[in-house]
């Protein structure tokens, strides 16, 4: 049985009853039938793995913001005109197309432009424009829609892409996309693949589920043959062995599907001088971390952010102490701003946070996943109060002078 509506075994049937039951607590009107069976098929059916990942996608989508990302956030302009891929048509079962000329993609000169968190922030914006656009398609044609099929293009794809930055960042799309929305897609067609390919997909593979990885086929030269066997003519470009193209004729429908090139270094972001922002010094030990606490004293206040690394990223985040006076682990505090590696050794790294409780506020830099380099980190912190007016003021000069640095292993 496929696992899918009205296509069901007797014990998926039984364990589509147990996890609608196990999860209504959290079910919204979007949990439909097939979207429960959506999460099942990702999990085997295992009803506690399924309850599990779905309790994860609901605290997920509200620390990312999910719900309303398309109204409340505007994707940057390098990652618009820039990022490879875009939509196109549907495939012979209904199925969206999304076509991916990959191997032109300036991934190193996106990374300068703009901070990880938000290149991770415009996947996620893409993917909830997706799921609007399956519900829309479900209405107006009368059958569900809730796939897409990959064409991932790797023509001119290289060792330039086998940038470390880059293949992680990478990665860590590729596992947002499983854990937040499985069995979304249908199937994956690999396209002018170069010889470095299964050294590229050995690093991507581990973060694929099975289901998912028996999901991508690799096409030899007559991959326009086979494309057309599951996609009409005339909802392919020319260029993919179609017959579509754009109003003034080009035949690769570039006002659809973004085809990258080189960044310009226009676009990259600079670093502010340490100077005019009074940067601090501090060095985080390999496998180890360092800590920075602030007292925050008055609900409403908010602490602003600002540090580069030297040479290699670092791992960061915001915690709130449960025991003053204490040095506490990661995993003892209240999580405010979870731990990410992000690419403050390419562009800064800035953030701001309302602490809308008293307590102590750690900004934790986090180094304990490498055992080879310390990393030096210029920072810059401010702690702003609100006045009677609501509106906010520097509390303390910029700077950590009244901080407290507590460095070592905590995990």
């Amino acid at each position: 049985m496929s696992g899918r509506v009205g296509d069901l075994s007797p014990k998926q049937v039984e364990a589509l009853e147990k996890l609608r039951e196990a999860v209504k607590d959290i079910l919204t009107p979007s949990h439909d039938e097939h979207c429960l069976l959506r999460w099942l098929r990702a999990r085997e059916f295992d009803v506690k793995k399924t309850e599990t990942m779905m309790r994860n996608d609901v605290v997920w989508r509200q620390q990312v913001g999910a719900d309303t990302i398309i109204e409340d956030w505007a994707v940057p302009e390098v990652v618009e005109k820039y990022y490879t891929g875009g939509l196109f048509g549907q495939d012979k079962e209904g199925a969206l197309l999304w076509i991916d000329p990959f191997g032109h993609i300036d991934l190193k000169g996106i990374c300068r432009s703009v901070k990880k968190r938000d290149i991770i922030k415009s996947k996620i914006h893409l993917l909830e424009t997706i799921y609007r656009k399956f519900a829309q398609l479900t209405k107006e044609q009368g059958r569900q829609v809730d796939q897409i099929v990959i064409v991932f293009d790797l023509e001119k794809f290289g060792r330039r892409h086998l940038w470390k930055p880059g293949a992680d960042l990478f990665c860590e799309m590729v596992e947002l996309f499983e854990d937040h929305y499985p069995e979304t897609q249908k199937t994956c067609f690999v396209i002018n693949a170069p010889t470095i390919f299964p050294v590229v997909y050995n690093i991507v593979k581990p973060f694929l589920n099975e289901g998912t990885a028996k999901k991508v086929h690799v096409l030899g030269s007559n991959y326009k043959d086979v494309l057309k066997k599951y996609i009409d003519a005339d909802q392919l470009p020319i260029h993919w062995g179609g017959t579509a193209c754009d109003d003034n004729g080009d035949p690769k429908c570039s006002s659809k599907i973004c085809f990258g090139g080189e960044v310009p270094e226009s676009y990259y972001l600079k670093m502010q001088s340490s100077e005019s922002l009074n940067f601090k010094e501090v060095l985080v030990k390999r496998g180890s971390t360092v800590q920075l606490d602030f007292d925050i004293k008055v609900a409403g206040s908010g602490l602003r952010w600002q540090f580069t690394t030297e040479g290699f990223d670092l791992g960061f985040g915001v915690y709130r102490r449960t025991e003053n006076g204490v040095r506490q682990k990661a995993g003892d505090m209240e999580e405010v701003i979870p731990t990410q590696r992000v690419n403050s050794h390419m562009v800064p790294e800035d953030g701001f946070y309302t602490c809308t409780e008293p307590g102590v506020y750690v900004l934790r830099f986090d180094n304990t996943y490498s055992w080879a380099r310390s990393k030096q980190v210029l920072y810059s912190v401010e702690v702003l109060v609100p006045d009677d007016t609501g509106a906010t003021k520097v509390w303390k000069e910029v700077g950590q002078a009244d901080a407290a640095i507590v460095n070592g292993t905590d995990t």
